[in-house]
């Protein structure tokens, strides 16, 4: 077995995908948009070619401005996507989430670095697969082409959604809406559990607050019965009223 890569005091293991990890790889890469137009012998190309790294918390994947050669599918765990600002800030850019892809964009941008830093922000297994194998399937099947461009064109409009969040409302509705986004649409009945699986203060960075900011926003909600906090356990009281009070303020 490979020797694990220190990553800012962390370690990664990447190791080639064996008979029981390739079967669960096959699996999950048929219920991702951006694998499952392939036909099995594009897939097993894909397998062949698709290392499982395995992330301590906060061991780093890739970093900013690294020269790109995978994108990557979440299997577990969270990963936390980031961009250092000149004044030595970080911005956090997306938290993903397990099931899904990132870094495809570095396909069609002509990018050959990664534009962000991946960081684990707990023990993460991710699939990482290799940019030119899977960019020579693209231009053999349009609708795998298709289904890429389709998933960043959500991502887009997720962004434009983030950014108008962002700067156009205060601390209260971007916590609110981050809480919100935690809670399928159908669901939400009276004392709905929220489980929080990272750090509060990449909550706060996630939605551009302080940690501090984020507790008062906390303190100010459960004084007005919306929701309790214990811990990293959320408990929502009334999830109505608060997707009204996003519906009021959109």
């Amino acid at each position: 077995m490979p020797a694990p890569q220190r990553t800012g005091g962390r370690s990664m293991t990447r190791i080639p995908l064996h008979a029981e990890d390739r079967e669960r790889a096959r699996v999950t890469f048929r219920e991702n948009p951006l694998f499952s137009a392939l036909d099995d012998e594009q897939l097993e190309r894909v397998l062949d070619r698709t290392r499982l790294a395995r992330l301590d918390p906060e061991a780093q994947l890739f970093e900013q401005d690294q020269p790109a050669t995978d994108i990557y599918l979440l299997e577990s765990g969270r990963i936390k996507l980031s961009r250092i600002s000149p004044e030595g800030q970080e911005k956090v850019i997306h938290l993903v989430a397990p099931g899904n892809t990132f870094a495809e964009a570095v396909l069609f941008s002509g990018m050959a670095r990664y534009p962000v830093t991946a960081t684990a922000l707990n023990a993460c297994r991710v699939y990482c697969i290799d940019l030119q194998t899977y960019a020579g399937i693209l231009r053999e099947s349009i609708d795998a082409c298709f289904a890429v461009m389709a998933r960043l064109s959500r991502r887009l409009h997720e962004h434009v959604a983030e950014i108008d969040r962002l700067t156009l409302h205060n601390a209260t509705f971007r916590v609110i809406a981050y809480l919100l986004d935690q809670i399928p649409e159908d669901q939400g009945g009276p004392d709905t559990e929220i489980r929080l699986d990272i750090p509060k203060h990449v909550i706060a960075a996630r939605v551009s607050i302080t940690p501090e900011t984020l507790s008062r926003t906390f303190s100010r909600l459960q004084k007005q019965g919306w929701l309790s906090v214990q811990d990293n356990l959320i408990v929502v009281h009334d999830v109505d009223r608060l997707r009204q009070y996003i519906r009021e303020g959109a």
